[in-house]
């Protein structure tokens, strides 16, 4: 009867509502989505092809452009100082070029110190070579691979190479002219971008928003790569002094140009202070220097410098070793060096400026919403290792998993 269906309904267990089904792409894939991307690629191998062609007037254009972004705030700061706009272009020109004298005389004292030192140790290295020779020989290597590897150890053979390099003269004398004048060009052309980007913002927000993010992002970290380089070198150079490794001034300068380069400097900056260290003695100086050389790096690059330049670079570390490799292909070492600001330019110009492109950030190595999930996931696993190790604590703990604001695992199975 009625009233038995009645009474049964009543007590009747609850029913669980289904959970929400996970959503559904609605928007229409485009039947052309795979030659699209085809294109993309495509189009990407003639832009890399036509910058590799072009890379000893795009290396130094563009690196003038980074050397501008990095100044620009002294033209920022003088200018609401009441300083004329003329002036204060003179001043950021004189401001770059006394930084650029500076180094390169660092760099070429120390040059020349390589090459008074070289010629000192021919008979250490000829005898390093021989010993390596015969190892890779009871290795079983045949004696072409061998000699094709010990050559590198021929004091002869390494200056040549040098020679080949530094009697490009005029390549070097291009460059600085290239460098020189464009940044006195862009120097007085920065005068007006403030106001431009004010007043494209009104119809380009995205654009001019990636653009000054752009500029932030490269600046911050050309700036503190800078400084926590010139530590990096000082401390390697004055480590190196106390060891007493020959060419310490020299390996210092060369600690500071790597440490532009991520993932891969390292290793590049350590193999001449292992190899002199080694000819003067031995292993234990060889530890030595690696030892100092593994702290030096992991405390300036791997604690400070993610601490101070923050989230304005956000790439991954794949994407970030693969720019190195990649631009080091294209433009060559000063491709190596400048990795990141231009990785950071096909980001602004792809992802960044794009609406339909915002997804692709956290696979390019914006983690911040990814890692707020993540706390909140061990937070909830550790409230849940809690719940089965005490569970007299039931009420306790379980309302700690309730704080964190993330299912646990066996209930999210459940």
């Amino acid at each position: 009867m009625w009233w038995n269906r009645r009474k049964q309904a009543e007590t009747a267990p609850p029913v669980t509502p289904e959970p929400d089904a996970p959503p559904v792409q609605t928007a229409p894939v485009s039947p052309h989505r795979t030659a699209y991307i085809m294109i993309g690629l495509a189009g990407a191998v003639v832009a890399s092809f036509g910058i590799a062609a072009i890379s000893e007037i795009f290396v130094w254009t563009f690196f003038a452009l980074v050397l501008t972004i990095c100044v620009y705030p002294l033209r920022s700061w003088l200018e609401r100082h009441g300083v004329k706009r003329g002036v204060a272009t003179v001043a950021v020109i004189l401001a770059v070029v006394l930084l650029l004298g500076a180094f390169a005389f660092a760099f070429f004292f120390s040059f020349a110190q390589f090459l008074a030192l070289l010629p000192q140790y021919t008979d250490e290295l000829q005898t390093w070579a021989s010993n390596a020779g015969a190892w890779l020989s009871s290795l079983g290597l045949g004696q072409q691979q061998i000699d094709e590897i010990t050559t590198w150890f021929d004091p002869g053979k390494v200056l040549d190479v040098i020679g080949s390099v530094v009697g490009s003269a005029a390549g070097f004398v291009t460059a600085a002219v290239i460098l020189l004048t464009m940044l006195m060009l862009m120097a007085m052309d920065s005068s007006p971008v403030r106001t431009l980007v004010r007043e494209l913002y009104p119809r380009r927000p995205l654009l001019a928003t990636a653009a000054f993010a752009y500029t932030f992002g490269v600046r911050r970290y050309m700036v503190v790569t800078t400084f926590l380089g010139i530590a990096q070198g000082v401390i390697n150079w004055i480590a190196l002094v106390l060891l007493g490794v020959p060419g310490a001034a020299l390996w210092g300068v060369l600690a500071f140009l790597c440490s532009f380069i991520p993932n891969v400097g390292y290793f590049i900056a350590i193999i001449p202070p292992i190899v002199f260290g080694a000819l003067v003695g031995g292993w234990p100086l060889v530890v030595a220097v690696i030892v100092v050389y593994g702290i030096i790096n992991a405390v300036v690059q791997s604690l400070v410098q993610p601490r101070v330049v923050g989230n304005a670079v956000a790439l991954s570390q794949s994407i970030t070793f693969f720019s190195v490799l990649f631009w080091a292909v294209v433009l060559g070492p000063m491709g190596a060096i400048l990795a990141i600001p231009l990785t950071l330019l096909v980001r602004m110009l792809l992802v960044d400026s794009n609406p339909n492109m915002a997804w692709t950030r956290a696979a390019l190595g914006d983690f911040d919403e990814a890692k707020k999930v993540m706390e909140a996931e061990d937070a909830a696993a550790k409230a849940e290792r809690k719940l089965r190790r005490h569970p007299e604590g039931n009420g306790a703990i379980a309302a700690d998993v309730a704080d964190t604001g993330a299912p646990s695992t066996d209930a999210a199975a459940g």
